[in-house]
């Protein structure tokens, strides 16, 4: 009985300590609201990005990025993992194993490291959400 009690004490202290430690982390954060319509889009080659959260120069972040229509990024791969949610037109993507066309409502991950080319659909672009956990940035293939 008493090494119950002991055991129910450890596991209620533990339990304690973890929600004031979610509490302690969740502490400054706030909801952030953002439209994919309105929003500051900063255009670069074919590319334009609202940047949502973080600072995609730096580290982690969290983009609403457009693709103009027929946009070719050529062959190339990303330092980190990429995530990203087509929202309207399509996000063409292809590497060794084959060619994909993500549209609205699909999700795809593109591991950090990985040659792949990806591209705007020729009428449309593409718009979607993009996040990663550092430094967004294209590295040309050989």
């Amino acid at each position: 009985m008493k090494k119950s009690l002991i055991v129910l004490a450890v596991a209620t202290l533990v339990i304690v300590v973890a929600f004031v430690g979610v509490a302690q982390a969740q502490k400054g954060k706030q909801v952030i609201y953002a439209s994919s319509e309105r929003g500051t889009y900063k255009p670069m080659n074919g590319v334009s990005m609202n940047v949502l959260v973080g600072d995609p120069d730096k580290g982690s972040h969290a983009t609403f990025t457009k693709f103009e229509p027929g946009f070719d990024a050529g062959m190339h791969s990303h330092t980190n993992d990429v995530s990203i949610v087509v929202i309207k037109g399509a996000y063409l993507y292809k590497d060794e194993s084959g060619e994909k066309r993500v549209g609205p409502g699909e999700f795809l991950f593109v591991p950090g490291g990985h040659k792949h080319w990806s591209g705007g659909d020729k009428t449309e672009g593409a718009l979607f959400y993009e996040e990663g956990p550092g430094k967004f940035d294209r590295v040309a293939a050989n």
